[in-house]
């Protein structure tokens, strides 16, 4: 069903309270339901999710050109020169599921927490490993900006719970993981003199210890959630709720004031 362009989720991927199939849940929807646990709620209980965002189809090019160049090392066995550059002691992991895991729509990486009874999966970028046999999640990122990149923009909350997630469910796979995951950043030069139909990036590895200690409380609490049939609460930042709150209260008043005035003789 869609309504000026939007489609209503009413059946895909809803949530059956009575149902006693595990229930999937992406990384995305951990951090949805961290963000805003009304804005998970209404569209795992009811299909009615937030409207889709454009693609970002110029960071894609660039996730899909590093894939290549980072593929290229994979199957030689050997270390990219930005790893080298960086002192990082690892190559790309070569192992037969790798595509797999980064097809996070039909696959990606997947655990069933059987306690919650909830699959959990996400696709990640790519796997390092390092002499010690230890997996470090790496995952892509464009931008660009005039700063030098970091990750202490506090919005960047999010790329860090994103790895956070890949490295348990890498855990719970039995992988031996590296708290150390790493962000292959590009960075777009908007400096030159002259578009001339090529854009150049300045490319850096930002590396960060992540602890994901964090998600089996989260993965009760959004258990809860889904089992409840309280409204929940809105998230302080959310700005999806204010909006849909304060439109249906115009609404509902633009409605009974449109009757009043048709029964008035």
């Amino acid at each position: 069903m869609a309504f000026g362009g939007y489609k209503l989720k009413w059946e895909k991927g809803r949530f059956d309270p009575s149902s006693k199939e595990p229930y999937t849940i992406s990384r995305s929807k951990i951090d949805r339901f961290l963000e805003c646990p009304r804005c998970f709620w209404l569209e795992a209980r009811y299909g009615i999710g937030r409207p889709d965002t454009p693609a970002f189809t110029l960071n894609n090019a660039v996730d899909e050109l590093f894939k290549k160049e980072f593929d290229i090392r994979r199957a030689a066995g050997e270390a990219h020169p930005l790893m080298q550059k960086y002192g990082i002691d690892a190559i790309p992991y070569a192992h037969e599921k790798i595509e797999e895991w980064r097809d996070a729509l039909k696959r990606g990486v997947r655990y069933h927490d059987t306690e919650n009874n909830l699959i959990v999966r996400g696709g990640i970028d790519d796997v390092w490993v390092n002499p010690a046999d230890e997996l470090h999640i790496v995952d892509y990122k464009a931008t660009a900006g005039k700063k030098e990149v970091t990750l202490e923009d506090e919005w960047k909350i999010q790329y860090k719970r994103q790895v956070e997630v890949y490295q348990w469910l890498f855990r719970r796979n039995d992988f031996k993981v590296s708290p150390i995951a790493y962000f292959v950043y590009a960075n777009g030069l908007s400096g030159k003199e002259a578009f001339d139909g090529r854009l150049e990036f300045d490319i850096s590895i930002l590396p960060y210890e992540g602890d994901d200690s964090w998600i089996p409380d989260t993965l009760h609490d959004m258990k809860a959630c889904l089992v409840s049939d309280a409204i929940p609460k809105t998230g302080p930042r959310c700005e999806y709720c204010p909006y849909r709150e304060n439109a249906g209260k115009k609404l509902l008043e633009l409605h009974h004031g449109g009757k009043k005035k048709k029964a008035a003789p």
